[in-house]
């Protein structure tokens, strides 16, 4: 009961918001029926929700393992997010894989969407916790699991304020794979039942380059010039913008024909950014419009979805953002899968087994400052020889880390057997009252 009064107090404030970010964005207002838990119905399929996307692209790692086990099984994948469901569009639907948006966490909502989905087994990616979701899987007898799962310190304090209601809640979750030993605690600490909670690692590090983003990149690295000096800066966020400037115009005072590739975070930032530049006076093209990247160009703005792995395969240099500010940090592991140097910032909150892997690998810079920021991307373009250096060693790490996918699998394997078959058992509670 707590847990569907909450959901409903935040409910016009949750949906206030997601409209005011929807401007602009395409798919965000068009995916509100699906937020409230409509869309047509499916045949009973496993169902994984990646938040964004950086877990779609774990969750493309296990809907590699099911395909491989069960070419037949119908698939389903969720995500919160414009650009995790635009992701999952690009990698999924030709493999006959259902996406959708995530319902959003309200009893009726989750009702609807399970009548429409009866899904035979639900696998969370890494972090978000949906209690009117889980509370519902249960009643209608259909396992969760969270998968490649992690919880930082600080979201495990706030969820143990909800106590006694939340510890009832997660005992009834079927497993957990954990990327950590810490994150396996927390989980346990919350409610999960200890046997319940395995390490089994990030799913991020079994990420393999596709052929088509090696080519992409390729391409794209012609049509930037392939003699130019070009850096990738992905996943970026406001303040990291100004630092990224200051330490790009300050590389052209030394290769004057430096294209800086900038990739903010948020689509509805996209507008934004654009204005900023044009403040600034910075000769820049914008990806949405096909522009013409010429040799006088000085910021190429990637303001589309599900082109940075792209940019990242067409890069010298990458840095990777949400790591100058308090935001815990995007993917280390993409550029490292594509063997790119890296300079990150210090906050990685999100991820810091794997900045340390690096650290200790001497697999990436880490900077604290717009200082130190201007002077790695100088000195890493004053040695190529330092670049392929870091760029080997971060795909030496990723290499190292890899497994946690078919640890993933060993863990469903029960789950996937016991579900075989038809619609959830519990489906029929869940038809009646409305729609």
């Amino acid at each position: 009961m707590l847990f569907k009064i909450t959901a409903y107090l935040l409910a016009p404030f949750y949906l206030g918001a997601l409209l005011w970010r929807g401007r602009g964005v395409h798919g965000n207002w068009g995916g509100l029926g699906q937020r409230l838990g409509f869309g047509a119905p499916l045949p009973s399929p496993v169902w994984l929700h990646a938040a964004s996307a950086g877990e779609v692209q774990a969750a493309a790692i296990l809907v590699s393992a099911l395909r491989e086990r069960d070419p037949q099984l119908p698939l389903l994948v969720t995500a919160t997010t414009a650009a995790g469901l635009a992701r999952a569009r690009t990698l999924f639907e030709s493999q006959s894989v259902a996406v959708r948006y995530l319902p959003l966490d309200l009893p009726g909502a989750v009702r609807r969407f399970l009548r429409r989905v009866q899904p035979r087994l639900t696998i969370l990616l890494e972090t978000e916790i949906w209690p009117n979701l889980i509370e519902a899987c249960g009643a209608a007898r259909v396992p969760v699991v969270f998968a490649s799962a992690r919880l930082s310190a600080r979201s495990a304090r706030r969820y143990q304020r909800l106590g006694a209601a939340l510890r009832r809640l997660l005992a009834t979750v079927a497993a957990v794979a954990a990327q950590t030993q810490a994150d396996a605690q927390r989980f346990a600490a919350l409610g999960v039942p200890a046997v319940r909670v395995l390490v089994t690692g990030n799913l991020k590090a079994d990420f393999g380059v596709p052929a088509a983003v090696a080519a992409a990149g390729v391409q794209l690295r012609a049509r930037l010039g392939p003699q130019r000096a070009v850096w990738v800066a992905g996943s970026t966020h406001e303040h990291e913008e100004h630092l990224l400037l200051a330490a790009h115009r300050a590389l052209r005072q030394v290769h004057p024909a430096a294209l800086l590739v900038l990739v903010p975070r948020q689509p509805r930032r996209f507008a934004a950014v654009a204005e900023w530049l044009q403040r600034e006076q910075v000769v820049f093209a914008r990806r949405s419009r096909d522009e013409v990247v010429s040799a006088d160009t000085q910021v190429l703005l990637v303001d589309v979805l599900g082109q940075l792995l792209d940019c990242y395969a067409a890069a010298d240099l990458t840095f990777v953002g949400g790591s100058m500010v308090a935001i815990g940090g995007h993917n280390l592991l993409e550029p490292a899968a594509l063997a790119r140097a890296i300079i990150t910032g210090p906050h990685h909150a999100n991820a810091r087994e794997i900045l340390e892997a690096l650290r200790a690998a001497q697999a990436v810079r880490v900077v604290s400052d717009g200082a130190q920021l201007t002077r790695a991307v100088a000195e890493l373009f004053a040695d190529p020889h330092a670049r392929q250096r870091l760029g080997a060693h971060a795909l030496a790490v990723v290499e190292e880390s890899r497994g946690a996918g078919a640890r993933v699998m060993n863990l469903l394997e029960p789950l996937l057997a016991g579900a075989a078959g038809a619609p959830t058992a519990g489906a029929a509670a869940l038809r009646p009252g409305r729609s």
